[in-house]
């Protein structure tokens, strides 16, 4: 541990042992509640009771991967630092399994509650999520209704006439979704095949644009095309490969903010996708 470090770790443990107790001794759901992961922040926007949640972490504000950008306005932004969380004094703190390890660490060390949610990659994952955090908020009924909100949107999105249409997902610096990923889930949920799955491709792994083109998907996904200003991880969407294959197959654009996390707004990726395929029509092949 570095010298500086030291005395900052030191004056924290005084602070934790001069308070009258910890919040997380106390009876009842958590009252003060941060969440520094931005999975966890949009659960427990969407499941906390109003003046629970405290903060969220930073990407919370991002719409680039949070579909509840506007809403995390109304929290105190953190960067995920344990001097920061510990200041604030929360009685239970909100992480992902991948989350800064020495943060979460030092953390439990201080004596504060933290609980890890992993990421999900099914649908039947995120109702486990949301099911856990409404037991750990003490808002079972909240979680109940978000999921209900889930099937409702999922059910009322038309999948008939997939049967068979074939898609690629390709991201920035050639990446595709394989099996166990939440992008997986969604093609599935929307009743089309994944050309990753039949190249046996899991999780996100690089799928060169050669094999792309030989496997000629039905219908082409891709997340964010959009960037600001000039990237080299977006060169691949300007070949003129890409390009033909895009006129010849469609291509639907997904932003990420609907799949980085599992909640009810997946819903509206299952839709757009359902709804490419649509306006793809069957096959010709």
């Amino acid at each position: 541990m570095a010298a500086a470090a030291l005395p900052v770790r030191i004056g924290l443990a005084l602070v934790l042992l001069a308070g009258a107790g910890s919040a997380a001794d106390a009876a009842g759901p958590p009252r003060r509640v941060v969440s520094m992961n931005v999975c966890t922040d949009q659960m427990a926007m969407l499941v906390a009771a109003p003046g629970q949640l405290h903060s969220v972490s930073h990407v919370a504000s991002d719409p680039n991967s949070s579909a509840l950008a506007a809403e995390a306005g109304a929290f105190v932004a953190n960067r995920g630092s344990a001097e920061e969380i510990f200041l604030m004094r929360p009685d239970l703190v909100l992480a992902g399994t991948y989350t800064t390890r020495s943060t979460v660490a030092l953390l439990r060390q201080l004596g504060i509650r933290v609980e890890e949610f992993a990421p999900e990659s099914s649908f039947d994952d995120i109702r486990e999520n949301f099911q856990r955090m409404g037991e750990i908020l003490g808002q079972p009924q909240r979680a109940a209704a978000r999921m209900a909100e889930l099937d409702r949107r999922l059910a009322a999105i038309a999948t008939d006439g997939h049967e068979g249409m074939t898609v690629a997902a390709w991201y920035a610096n050639s990446y595709t979704s394989g099996s166990g990923t939440l992008v997986d889930a969604v093609i599935e949920r929307a009743g089309l095949t994944n050309i990753a799955d039949r190249l046996g491709y899991a999780g996100m792994a690089r799928l060169p644009l050669e094999l792309l083109l030989m496997s000629a998907p039905d219908l082409l996904v891709t997340a964010d095309r959009g960037y600001m200003a000039p990237a080299l991880a977006q060169q691949g969407f300007d070949h003129p490969a890409f390009r033909a294959q895009a006129r010849l197959s469609g291509l639907v654009d997904i932003a990420s903010r609907y799949t980085v996390c599992g909640a009810p707004f997946t819903a509206e990726a299952v839709r757009a996708l359902a709804g490419g395929a649509d306006a793809r029509g069957a096959p010709t092949r």
